[in-house]
């Protein structure tokens, strides 16, 4: 899923502070401990410089800063939770790539005006020594605490393929698609308008000429009004009535719809999907993978993979030296085959050798995070793939819809989970409920 892809796991304002906040951290012979969090502590520094934090977001906001015990609080509690991950951080090991890291602090050093890591560590470090590596290390924490947060909240979050149907037929999914409806209106005002949009109803089962079936039975003391809405996006048509036009077969009319200006009815006689569709190139591949491990060397499983690629170039046959050598058991059991793949399903240097691979030649040998690999492509095709890719749409937004409401759920249960001892009992939100 991707996702929304997730939430920016910080905000600018808060790194540009935090900019500010490092270099106090360095300089606190007489510092105490406010909080312990399972194996870890938080200083009175920490909180004194969340606090700021804070303080500037709300200030940014334009929102009121709330009294400095209650501000206290809040910092302190923001504290403990992220304490909390950053412990399963460290149980699970979950360290960021160096190239993710350095995009990152890039990402803060270009917003304090800095176009190089180099020129941004030189700048911070002539404020203080360390500035620089404290604030890599706090992105680092961020970068890891965010990809905690996709691992476990996306596990939780369960999506049947019901789930995915029931979206796809409402109004809100029937919008993502791009769906369009041809869509008749009439509305009955006046004298007995219930009783009149009955008898409406009945001729539109089998009539669209909206303007005549208006004259025909509007009279002095009772107005009726047809439109022919034409094709529309059902995300273009007001939600209410959006919602009534998405359940209806081609044909059908809606119940009466009574609001305050009169009695409504929609009639559906057409529906179109999205004229886009989504084909996508597909490759027919087999590859075989030689992984290093405790007996076999990095350079060792280079040399293994070079050997059997010399072989195929002499004729050998691919599908029997895969199965025979090739670590990747599942597809070696059938010849090293990987069926049809698509676009975005392998690595990123799996997917480029791939697509430069011309069919029926083997590619040179190539590595990737699982070890080394040769591969060849059998045959291609175009394939539509327009069902498939509005399945994973809608997973996405389910996805996102649920990702806010389980982490909050998550958090509270990690917080709860841990142990805390807040030493100031003036910090402490339980004993100072408002």
């Amino acid at each position: 899923m991707k996702t929304k892809q997730f939430k920016q796991f910080f905000k600018a304002s808060a790194l540009a502070l935090a900019l500010a906040t490092a270099i106090p951290t360095f300089v606190h012979a007489s510092d105490e401990v406010v909080a312990v969090v399972d194996n870890s502590v938080i200083l009175k520094s920490d909180l004194e410089a969340s606090m700021t934090e804070l303080k500037h977001q709300l200030e940014s906001q334009k929102k009121q800063v709330p009294p400095e015990q209650y501000l206290a609080q809040q910092a302190l509690e923001q504290l403990i939770i992220r304490q909390t991950q950053l412990e399963q951080v460290k149980r699970y090991n979950i360290q960021p790539d160096e190239k993710s890291l350095n995009e990152a602090v890039l990402n803060v050093a270009k917003q304090s005006g800095s176009t190089s890591l180099e020129a941004f560590q030189q700048k911070l470090d002539k404020m203080a020594p360390g500035t620089y590596a404290s604030l890599r290390s706090r992105v680092a924490e961020d970068l890891a605490i965010n990809r905690l947060r996709q691992q476990i909240v996306t596990s939780r979050i369960q999506i049947s393929d019901q789930d995915v149907k029931n979206f796809l037929n409402t109004p809100q999914g029937q919008a993502a698609l791009g769906n369009q409806v041809h869509v008749l209106h009439v509305r009955v005002s006046g004298d007995n308008a219930d009783a009149v949009a009955k008898q409406v109803k009945a001729v539109l089962a089998n009539d669209n000429d909206v303007a005549a079936i208006a004259k025909k039975f509007s009279t002095a003391g009772t107005k009726v009004e047809g439109a022919d809405m034409g094709f529309r996006a059902l995300s273009d048509i007001p939600s209410e009535l959006a919602a009534r036009v998405s359940p209806l077969h081609v044909g059908q009319t809606t119940d009466l719809i009574t609001v305050r200006d009169g009695v409504h009815l929609l009639k559906l006689v057409e529906r179109k999907g999205a004229e886009q569709k989504a084909i996508v190139p597909q490759y027919k591949a087999r590859h075989i993978l030689i992984q290093p491990s405790e007996v076999v060397s990095p350079e060792n499983a280079k040399q293994m993979i070079e050997s059997l690629y010399n072989r195929v170039q002499k004729g050998e046959d691919f599908a029997v030296l895969a199965s025979t050598y090739s670590n990747d058991t599942g597809s070696a059991r059938d010849g090293g085959s990987l069926g049809w793949v698509s676009p975005g399903v392998m690595v990123p240097q799996f997917e480029e050798t791939m697509k430069n691979t011309p069919v029926g030649q083997t590619s040179k040998p190539f590595q990737t995070q699982f070890g080394w690999h040769i591969l060849q492509v059998t045959e291609t095709r175009q394939q539509d793939m327009t069902a498939e890719y509005q399945e994973r749409m809608a997973r996405q937004i389910l996805g996102e819809r649920q990702f806010d409401a389980e982490l909050d759920s998550w958090l509270r249960e990690t917080r709860n989970r841990a142990f805390v001892e807040i030493k100031d009992p003036n910090l402490d939100r339980k004993n100072n409920k408002s």
